[in-house]
């Protein structure tokens, strides 16, 4: 059964609006943090020849996804659609079809509602024509004040933290200061406002599709604190009855920060 024609009968959209009657405006998450996986295990499971199928749908539920997020009222959202690792270590035709796939992504979602979208990488990773649509997205919403979306393209978490570091050095040598200085001054809190996300609230909650239950190298700094919500369905089969149990789960737990 794919995703299309899945959860379209009453007694489904029943226990949707079940669902959103059980969630507060205190119980949503202000910054939620998707994992998108499982796109090629979906098209190799449907018969198609190549991953670029399983990619696309899973962009398409990307949207519909943002559009959930944005009708409960989540204010960030950031999607991990190409890490680091994918850019160095997948196959050159595959990888071809997923940087046109963003592409055409990104070029979408600048164009959708009043979405700010922010790109959240490393450009120097990606083709100069992918490079050019995300800045392109970015420069389309900027005045934008709705669901801030952060497109974590050629992204790895360690080498963010290696970029804020690095940021931070550069800064202190040019106001004159002295390596001491640096590591007598150094906080959490200045290199967060260095990272890609610097300025924006940690994620509240992350999620990932497809049963897989691990961080991927995703927002490793951001995320110390926050909630973590395993889907077994493959990315594009993610459903809307889904995200809400996810909502509903972290609306309940106890949140202890450092304990």
């Amino acid at each position: 059964m794919t995703s299309t024609s899945r959860g379209k009968g009453p007694l489904y959209r029943l226990y949707i609006s079940r669902l959103r009657r059980q969630l507060t405006p205190q119980s949503v998450p202000h910054h939620v943090a998707m994992m998108i996986d499982g796109n090629r295990r979906w098209a190799k499971q449907l018969g198609f020849d190549s991953a670029a199928h399983g990619h696309r749908a899973g962009a398409a539920k990307m949207r519909e996804f943002l559009e959930w997020c944005d009708d409960l009222g989540v204010k960030v959202v950031s999607l991990y659609l190409l890490s680091t690792d994918n850019v160095r270590k997948r196959d050159s035709a595959e990888l071809s079809d997923l940087i046109e796939i963003i592409a055409d992504l990104a070029d979408e979602l600048s164009r959708v509602r009043d979405w700010r979208i922010q790109h959240v990488g490393r450009a120097d990773l990606l083709p100069p024509e992918l490079v050019a649509v995300l800045e392109a997205a970015e420069h389309r919403t900027a005045g934008n004040r709705g669901l801030h979306v952060n497109l974590a393209v050629g992204y790895g978490g360690r080498s963010e933290i290696v970029d804020a570091v690095r940021s931070i050095i550069a800064a202190h040598d040019r106001d004159g200061g002295s390596i001491q200085e640096l590591a007598a001054s150094l906080t959490p809190e200045q290199i967060g406002e260095h990272l890609y996300t610097g300025g924006q609230p940690d994620p509240d909650l992350v999620i990932r599709t497809s049963g897989e239950q691990r961080l991927s190298d995703f927002l490793l700094w951001q995320s110390a604190h926050s909630e973590f919500y395993f889907v077994e369905s493959l990315g594009p089969d993610l459903r809307e009855v889904d995200f809400l149990r996810a909502l509903r789960d972290y609306g309940r737990r106890d949140r202890r920060y450092g304990s």
